[in-house]
């Protein structure tokens, strides 16, 4: 009986979710347009700022103080050579000092490393020349993983958080409390709703988008479906922390925005944290949106395995037990 009653407000949710035509438009239409505004507007891949990796101490190479201090390069403390080397041939990196052994690598096909260059050899010090080769990555190839997941962030929010907050409002909550069913039913089947739809919805608009665009992808696509569904699991758990206990839209709406613009912003949805202050980046380490943007960038672009994003996926899935954990034994239906 219990299994019929899930199945019941799991189906009388997915219902709700697609007769409402703006909404479900809304999340298709909304990341199509953000990903062919950035693919038009960023299509040249120009670029007005140098990046620089930086592995060990400008100290222990002498000689390059004027080359340290010039204007427009942005210099990027890296913690290995090994991690940065596949950066510099994406022309995510446009050089790689070393100063211990005194070496540098530049892309031979990059316009801005061999300014670079020409920069550095001005100065008294000569450093070792070392050339990699590789194709530029696309800005666009970049932004994927942010744009879907920033939609997947609303998406849960707003969709599980805020509705169930309105169905308490409205005494719908109140009305299902006579009724057998359990708060853990009922919360079970909100998520499951929204689980499957946000999956299904952004995998259609990802696989329409790369028809048209061509996304780079150098790992698997089970890895990073795998990623999509525990990210959006965690974000659908997020939200039921604010759906709770809470039983106004406008104090629901607050919230939502307090939590969802911080973690917009700092969860390189937009721009990457290389060389931020340490403090940003270990703040933006306390998102969910964070773990799985950055696990779905690794399997796109670095071509990362399951081992590899191993990390941010318990991370996730811890996030998600305490979330969940929380969101249920708070709940109230009235």
């Amino acid at each position: 009986m219990g299994f019929r009653r899930f199945l019941a407000v799991l189906s009388a949710r997915n219902l709700e979710f697609l007769r409402d035509r703006s909404a479900l438009s809304w999340n298709i239409v909304l990341p199509v347009l953000i990903v062919f505004g950035f693919a038009f507007a960023f299509s040249t891949g120009g670029q007005t700022l140098f990046k620089v990796g930086l592995f060990g101490q400008p100290q222990q190479a002498p000689g390059i103080e004027r080359f340290l201090r010039l204007k427009h390069i942005q210099f990027i403390p890296v913690e290995s050579i090994a991690s940065a080397i596949p950066k510099v041939e994406r022309h995510q990196l446009d050089m790689l000092l070393e100063t211990a052994s005194g070496s540098y690598w530049i892309n031979d096909q990059s316009a801005n490393g061999y300014l670079l260059e020409q920069l550095l050899a001005g100065g008294e010090n000569r450093f070792h020349k070392q050339t990699v080769s590789g194709e530029a990555i696309r800005y666009v190839d970049w932004l994927i993983p942010g744009v879907l997941g920033m939609n997947i962030m609303f998406s849960a929010l707003f969709g599980v958080g805020y509705v169930i907050v309105r169905y308490r409002k409205n005494g719908v909550l109140k009305r299902l409390k006579a009724t057998p069913i359990t708060a853990f039913e009922f919360l079970s089947a909100q998520v499951a709703s929204r689980l499957w739809l946000i999956v299904a919805v952004t995998t259609l608009v990802y696989a329409g988008t790369n028809l048209l665009v061509g996304f780079r992808m150098n790992g698997s696509y089970l890895t990073l479906f795998l990623v999509l569904v525990i990210g959006t699991f965690s974000m659908i758990c997020l939200s039921l922390i604010i759906a709770a206990r809470l039983s106004s839209e406008e104090t629901a709406n607050g919230l939502l925005n307090m939590i969802s613009w911080p973690m917009m912003l700092l969860s390189g949805v937009w721009f990457s944290l290389e060389g931020s202050p340490e403090i940003i980046r270990q703040l933006a380490q306390v998102f969910p949106l964070t773990h799985m943007i950055d696990a779905a960038r690794a399997v796109m672009i670095d071509g990362a395995g399951l081992l590899d994003i191993v990390p941010h996926l318990l991370i996730l899935l811890a996030m998600s037990a305490l979330f969940m954990t929380f969101g249920a034994r708070s709940f109230k239906w009235e």
